[in-house]
C-alpha cells in the first residue's frame, strides 16, 4: 500500500506539472467567461497539494511561478510584465525590483500549493466533529454570500442597464439555489464537498491576494506609471481584479476542484483520502 501510495504521488506530480506547462503556454489556461478570461493555471498545483501534500504541492507552485517568469519575460503580453520578471524589473526599477519579483512570481505560486491542504484538512477534521451539521451549514451559508458577491460583480460587467436592485435579487436567487444544492450535496456525500470547495477557493485567493497585494506594496508606483495611471488609482485598479476577477475565479476553482477531486478520490489507491 505504501509503495502504491508513493507512485499514485509521483505520477499525479509528473502529470500535474505537464498539465501546468501546458496551460501556462496555450489558451487551456483560461475559461472565457464574457467579460473575463478566468485564469484556472492554479488549480493543478492545488490538486497536487491534495492528494501529494505540501512538499510536492509547494513544488507545483514552483513550477507554476517558473512559467510565469519564462512567460513574462520572453512573451510579455502586457506593460505589467515586469512585475513577473526579475529581469524585466532589474532594468525599470533597479536591483530591488529583482527581490520584489522574485517574492510576486514565486512565493504566491508556492502558497498555493500548500495553504489549501491545510484548509482541506481543518475543515475536514471540523466536519467529523459532533457539530458537523452546525458547520456545514454555517460554512455553505458563506460559501453562497461569497458567490453572491462574484455573481454581483459579474452582473456589474456584463448587465451596464441593469438596475442595482435586479442584480441584488439574481444575486441572491442563484446564491439560495447553490446553497440548497450543496446542502443536499453535503448530507449525502459524507461531508466531502465543502472541504474541497473551500480548498479551491482559499488556493484561487491565495494567488490573487498576493498576487495584487504585493504588487501594491512593492510596486505602486511602478505598477501606475506602467498603467498611466495617477499612484492613487492604483489601489482602485487592484481592488477591482480582486473583487472581479478574484471572486470570479474562486468559484471557477471551488467548481473544477471539487469536480476533479471526487473522480480522483476513487482513482487513489489509499482510500479517498488525501495524503496527510
Amino acid at each position: 500500500m505504501n509503495t502504491n501510495r508513493k507512485m499514485f504521488g509521483m505520477v499525479l506530480t509528473a502529470l500535474f506539472m505537464a498539465i501546468i506547462i501546458i496551460m501556462a503556454f496555450t489558451p487551456l489556461g483560461y475559461i472565457p467567461l464574457v467579460v473575463i478570461n478566468a485564469t484556472i493555471i492554479h488549480i493543478p498545483v492545488i490538486l497536487g497539494s491534495l492528494f501529494c501534500g505540501p512538499k510536492k504541492g509547494a513544488f507545483l507552485g514552483f513550477v507554476f511561478g517558473c512559467t510565469s517568469f519564462v512567460k513574462n519575460t520572453f512573451m510579455p503580453t502586457s506593460l505589467s510584465a515586469f512585475v513577473f520578471s526579475p529581469i524585466l524589473a532589474m532594468d525599470m526599477v533597479g536591483v530591488s525590483g529583482v527581490f520584489k519579483s522574485i517574492f510576486i512570481c514565486f512565493v504566491p505560486r508556492i502558497l498555493v500549493g500548500v495553504v489549501p491542504y491545510y484548509v482541506y484538512l481543518l475543515l475536514r477534521k471540523t466536519l467529523h466533529s459532533e457539530r458537523k451539521k452546525i458547520w456545514g451549514s454555517l460554512l455553505n451559508a458563506l460559501i453562497c454570500l461569497f458567490l453572491f458577491c462574484g455573481v454581483y460583480a459579474f452582473l456589474g460587467r456584463v448587465g451596464a442597464g441593469m438596475s442595482t436592485l435586479l442584480k441584488a435579487v439574481l444575486g441572491i436567487g442563484i446564491s439560495l439555489v447553490v446553497f440548497i444544492i450543496i446542502e443536499l450535496a453535503f448530507l449525502k456525500k459524507n461531508a466531502q464537498v465543502i472541504p474541497f470547495v473551500y480548498a479551491g477557493i482559499s488556493g484561487a485567493l491565495v494567488n490573487t491576494l498576493l498576487v495584487m497585494g504585493g504588487i501594491y506594496v512593492l510596486y505602486k508606483d511602478a505598477y501606475a506609471t506602467a498603467l498611466s495611471i495617477d499612484a492613487s488609482a492604483v489601489l482602485g485598479v487592484i481592488g477591482g481584479v480582486i473583487s472581479f476577477n478574484g471572486v470570479i475565479e474562486a468559484i471557477v476553482g471551488a467548481v473544477i476542484v471539487y469536480g476533479v477531486g471526487l473522480v480522483l478520490m476513487k482513482l487513489s489507491p489509499i482510500g479517498g483520502k488525501t495524503k496527510e
